[in-house]
């Protein structure tokens, strides 16, 4: 089996342990915690939810199945085949995983459990969207506009929760309508937690006059790369090779004794960064 085969095998694989993995653990939430309580989870699953206790009829897998479809021709008119054969497979998973969850965790504590649910529901969430596809529903039309426009994902499904719930005061308790609420907002801030756990980055900002000697140690001590910003002193007029370089959380404290054995006197400013695409860092994500 040549490499390239076999490279191309784990990648489909790893997606669809992602999608699997989050799939379940997102069903868990919703079917173990959320439904006992009579919460709404927000996206088209809290939606499905909705009609399930406005309506009944079908259950919710089953419902949530059915708002799919024209969500999934959507997505095969906007994103590539590949998210819409991974994101088919991660709805079936969720569908069947909903219906089949035989057990619910016994939370008394409507705000606990409102908590329990939102870490949960994010925590799948946040862990499928790893992959090159979703679970359907919102999660959809977040990757559209994610690619068209940078709207971030997880701020996404709380406005559209937002717009859900409204719709909710008619039909549900406001108490059970507010719990849902703090749901979905502990929801979008897991799943962009966990969506950018894996790719934080620090963008160190170096300004020394030993800028060359830095750059070597850099290179030699962490094997990592930097790039020369030419400016000027605003007081001295003289120029200077500022240091650009980015490292992951673990190297950052090594690069500091790197830095600064080289020349105690250097300035040293760190920024956080969500996302480097390149070499030695991230792969650029085309859904």
């Amino acid at each position: 089996m040549s490499g390239k085969k076999r490279s191309m095998i784990f990648a489909v694989g790893w997606n669809l342990i992602l999608l699997t993995v989050g799939a379940v653990v997102l069903a868990i939430g919703i079917k173990a915690i959320a439904i006992p309580n009579g919460f709404i989870t927000g996206g088209f699953s809290g939606l499905s939810l909705l009609i399930y206790y406005v309506f009944g009829g079908l259950s919710p897998g089953t419902w949530y199945f059915v708002l799919n479809i024209p969500l999934f021709i959507a997505g095969w008119i906007f994103l590539s085949r590949r998210f819409f054969f991974y994101s088919l497979f991660g709805m079936i998973v969720l569908t069947v995983a909903i219906d089949l969850i035989p057990f619910t965790i016994p939370i008394h504590d409507k705000l606990l459990a409102a908590l329990a649910a939102g870490v949960l529901i994010g925590a799948g969430a946040g862990t499928y969207l790893h992959s090159f596809g979703s679970a359907g529903g919102t999660d959809v039309i977040a990757i559209i506009l994610n690619q068209k426009f940078n709207v971030r994902i997880g701020r996404f499904y709380f406005y559209f929760n937002l717009v859900l719930f409204g719709f909710s005061f008619g039909f549900l308790d406001i108490d059970i309508i507010l719990f849902s609420l703090i749901l979905s907002f502990v929801v979008s801030q897991v799943a962009d937690y966990f969506l950018s756990m894996f790719n934080q980055r620090k963008m160190v900002i170096i300004i020394s006059d030993k800028s060359d000697s830095i750059a070597k140690a850099i290179f030699e001590k962490l094997n990592r790369g930097s790039t020369f910003l030419y400016g000027r002193g605003a007081y001295t007029g003289r120029r200077k090779k500022v240091i650009m370089t980015v490292v992951n959380n673990y190297q950052l404290k090594r690069l500091e004794e790197a830095v600064f054995n080289v020349d105690s006197d250097a300035f040293f400013i760190t920024e956080n960064t969500f996302n480097v695409i390149g070499k030695g860092f991230s792969r650029r994500k085309l859904y």
